[in-house]
């Protein structure tokens, strides 16, 4: 098998780069963005969010509208206004080299350029995701790199809790948002995972963060398993009470969020993460078991 590598219109989202193997279609958008918008198995459908009719906008005054989209994105760390949600709207320059596509948007107007690489296997539903942040300012800047994945509705997350033995020391973080309720519904917490689900009939967001040390995550939706691997948890400076990973949910989507260390980068200096995505066969829409999905993505 081998990857293709082509470009097609793709519903409202105007001309995509698809990358393709016999196993799974993932597809980015480049009139914008760039957005993941499209990841599924051959004869599955999409796990990404799409957001067609743009429910979600944020008004950014001076900047114009930010638009969600759906789908993956890379955003600095921490939320703010008007960075943050700088509108992303520029065509998106990419070069695909065998397996590879490099997608890079214009510099934003706070001195950072994005840039996106993803690599798919050429026989798997696996894809490599590197991402990184350079500051192209001429002053320091104090951030950290966040890749977000937004995905459909209706499935269900698994965290891993960290169950190192640390003696007299706390070995668990968990950060809750203002708006996040421990009783809310959706949300079940036990000593070896966390489980947040997807449902479309609660109004609310709920959002909470983690240290977590095994290094994935996973999403079960549409009769497929998307698990997001990244790398080992450092005893760095995390935004949000030092949690590398973090998951967002409401009444249409879920989000899947890493971070990378936030600290003062230098003009020149970039910050870079890559992740693993893998998307498991799940007929029946089992809810995720974690040792088995160790097993299949060697975790």
């Amino acid at each position: 098998m081998s990857v293709s590598i082509s470009e097609k219109e793709y519903k409202s989202y105007g001309k995509c780069v698809f990358i393709e193997n016999d196993a799974c279609t993932l597809a980015v958008t480049v009139e914008f963005g760039p957005r993941v918008i499209y990841f599924s198995r051959k004869g599955k459908e999409n796990v990404m969010l799409e957001d067609t009719e743009q429910v979600f906008t944020v008004d950014v005054e001076g900047y114009g509208t930010w638009r969600n989209r759906g789908g993956h994105r890379l955003w600095v760390a921490p939320e703010l206004l008007p960075e943050t949600y700088y509108p992303d709207e520029a065509p998106v320059e990419y070069k695909a080299e065998g397996d590879t596509v490099t997608f890079t948007p214009p510099a934003t107007p706070f001195g950072k350029q994005l840039r996106t690489t993803v690599k798919l296997d050429p026989e798997k539903a696996v894809a490599q995701i590197t991402q990184s942040i350079t500051n192209v300012g001429d002053k320091e800047a104090d951030f950290a790199l966040w890749s977000i994945t937004g995905l459909t509705a209706g499935g269900t997350a698994v965290i891993p809790m960290c169950t190192r033995r640390s003696g007299y020391l706390p070995n668990r973080v968990m950060s809750l948002w203002d708006y996040s309720d421990i009783n809310d519904p959706r949300f079940k917490l036990t000593n070896e995972y966390a489980r947040i689900r997807q449902d479309k009939f609660i109004q609310g967001a709920f959002k909470a963060g983690f240290n977590v040390e095994d290094g994935f995550a996973a999403y079960a939706v549409n009769e497929q398993i998307f698990v997001k691997c990244f790398g080992d948890y450092q005893f760095v400076e995390y935004p949000d009470y030092s949690c590398n990973f973090e998951m967002y949910t409401n009444n249409r989507f879920l989000e899947c969020e890493i971070l990378g260390e936030k600290r003062k980068y230098q003009p020149g200096e970039t910050t870079e993460v890559t992740e693993t995505w893998h998307l498991l066969d799940n007929t029946g829409d089992i809810e995720p078991d974690l040792d088995k999905i160790r097993t299949a993505v060697g975790k």
